[in-house]
Order: structure tokens, then sequence, then C-alpha cells
């Protein structure tokens, strides 16, 4: 699945997004999520701004 994503993003039509990973702690365990999603490129910085 992963390898399809990757490829997808590096033709000239994907180069307009990103695949960003976020990690989240959780207040009940202690232990670490992570969250992946594709988004345009431009909105990377308010991704990772927002909680």
């Amino acid at each position: 699945m992963a390898k399809k994503v990757v490829a997808t993003l590096k033709t000239d039509t994907g180069k307009g997004f990103a695949k960003v990973i976020r990690m989240n702690k959780s207040d009940k365990t202690g232990a670490y999520t992570f969250s992946e999603d594709i988004i345009a490129s431009d909105k990377v910085k308010e991704y990772f701004s927002k909680k």
C-alpha cells in the first residue's frame, strides 16, 4: 500500500501533495500513535500547527 502512495506522489500530478505523519501521545496510556495523511503541499504548515 505504501509503495503505491509514494509512487503516485512522484508523478507530475502528485507534485502538489505531501504525505505527512503526525505522532500523538495518548493521555490514558502514554503510548504514541501515528496518523498518516496526504494533503496539499501548501497546507503542510497549517496541518502541523493545529492540534
